[in-house]
């Protein structure tokens, strides 16, 4: 059965299915990195234990939502306005969980209040080299949707490695149901070039990036547990517990009444002239990065270089950082970094020649 975390019932469904956290062998940060690295299990296979953010860090979210709620959304309403553009009738919006979520549960009112769209929304997993859950997309069509209809909709892109997965596990999809879904992502920010519509290109900090479940309705990254069956979704845990601290429906709320706010004259306009670069110069962009990051630190696997903001503050909430890399560390959008970065005690390093405002490396399990 689906469920809504702690949104409203219209907002979204999550197609996870719902795992006990008293019966979750919790595997700590560490532990699931030498994991990861020794190919002894894949991430997508376990879950780290999360707590509640410290009054500190709540501090600096509040402060990147004051400083970048009205460009979020902003974008989401650029996002609504082009996937109105795109497709006509109704929409199954389908969300990537967790990043994709909040953005979802936005876009989605936008799509129905300022477009007029008739608009269900859907968050369902996505694991790299694993796929898109395909239990999931059968559901969405089960439930009477068009193959048509459906428009998958993330945060941003970081190196394109989820874009990819999506458009590659979509496609073995179609060829196994006989259906033609149309693979392209939509996000707030394109980074590596790889989307199918985006309100922009630009690195900047989106405030649900720097949270985790207390701005995602409360639920966990998408699990495979090693009890999952052929028909099973992917599963998550719900943080009940964090309940107190819970953003999620707050946030929502907020980005959608400055949405809301700017939406006269965009129903039957074009959206607003996005400073949207051409795709093709974003995509060399991110591989220029990349190459020059592997060269700089001697670093063999791409997966461990996390370039842009939501993927730097991935990397220190969720697994063991080597090094940051910052263009301008007082730059407000960074603040939460080098707060992470004291917190872990992880080197930060300038480089104002940084195509991004902030890159992650992961430490390498033969680091030690």
């Amino acid at each position: 059965m689906s469920f809504h975390g702690s949104y409203r019932p219209d907002d979204v469904d999550f197609l996870l299915r719902r795992l006990d956290p008293a019966c979750q062998d919790f595997v700590a940060v560490a532990a699931k990195e030498r994991l990861i690295q020794s190919g002894a299990r894949h991430y997508s296979q376990m879950l780290s234990p999360e707590s509640a953010p410290s009054a500190r860090y709540m501090r600096l979210f509040d402060e990147a939502c004051r400083a970048n709620n009205g460009r979020m959304a902003r974008d989401c309403l650029r996002l609504a306005a082009l996937v109105a553009r795109r497709r006509a009738g109704p929409l199954a919006l389908v969300s990537l969980a967790r990043a994709g979520t909040p953005v979802g549960v936005v876009v989605t009112r936008l799509l129905r209040a300022v477009f007029g769209r008739t608009v269900r929304h859907y968050s369902v997993s996505i694991v790299r080299d694993r796929g898109i859950d395909a239990q999931a997309l059968r559901r969405i069509l089960a439930l009477g949707h068009r193959p048509e209809e459906i428009v998958f909709v993330d945060g941003w892109t970081g190196k394109g490695v989820i874009a990819r997965e999506l458009e590659r596990t979509v496609a073995a999809f179609d060829r196994a149901h006989g259906t033609a879904i149309d693979a392209g992502l939509c996000v707030l920010s394109d980074l590596a070039g790889v989307a199918a519509c985006a309100a922009t290109r630009d690195d900047y900090l989106i405030p649900s990036s720097i949270l985790n479940a207390t701005v995602s309705g409360l639920v966990s990254r998408t699990v495979m547990d090693d009890a999952m069956g052929a028909d099973d979704l992917h599963g998550c845990v719900f943080y009940a517990d964090l309940a107190p601290h819970d953003r999620s429906l707050a946030f929502a709320d907020a980005l959608t009444a400055l949405a809301l706010a700017r939406a006269p004259g965009m129903a039957h306009g074009e959206p607003d002239a996005a400073d949207v670069e051409d795709v093709a110069a974003a995509r060399e962009r991110s591989r220029a990065c990349i190459d020059a990051v592997m060269r700089r630190y001697d670093i063999r696997d791409a997966n461990l270089v996390k370039p842009g903001i939501g993927e730097a503050t991935r990397v220190l909430l969720r697994r063991v950082p080597r090094r940051v890399l910052l263009r301008d560390p007082a730059g407000a959008d960074v603040a939460h970094l080098a707060l992470l970065a004291g917190e872990k005690r992880v080197t930060v390093e300038i480089d104002p020649d940084l195509p991004y405002q902030a890159v992650s490396l992961i430490r390498s399990a033969s680091d030690g």
